[in-house]
């Protein structure tokens, strides 16, 4: 069985938001007073009839206490393959030093892969 957390990665923006202001028991009153958005955005944001800016996703995610990435983006929808994410967690606990010649391999690597990308047109 799912988990609400699980669940709201499947949701849509103005359902995500309407979701997390909910389980924070905010009114859109509170929310956009915490957010300082109109509580008329909140609205139009729940109700999908609008978009917010970034700027303005970010100040939901401080009033909400998530990141902007948890308010926007699908649950796989951004972050490691699942085949990468064991390793990327080993590569937090690097020294600074081991951490720097790791993001230049990666850098290399994606270097690399978009030439080639470029180069085939694919």
């Amino acid at each position: 069985m799912m988990e609400m957390s699980d669940m709201r990665f499947l949701m849509s923006f103005p359902d995500r938001l309407t979701t997390l202001r909910k389980e924070k028991r905010f009114t859109q009153q509170e929310l956009a007073d915490k957010s300082g958005v109109s509580v008329v955005q909140i609205r139009r944001y729940e109700g999908g009839s609008a978009q917010p800016t970034m700027e303005l996703i970010k100040k939901l995610a401080v009033a909400l206490s998530v990141s902007s990435d948890y308010l926007i983006f699908d649950k796989n929808e951004r972050g490691p393959d699942d085949d990468l994410k064991l390793q990327f967690e080993a590569i937090s606990g690097f020294s600074v030093e081991e951490k720097k010649t790791v993001k230049e391999i990666l850098d290399s690597l994606i270097l690399k892969h978009e030439a080639r990308r470029w180069s085939t047109g694919s």
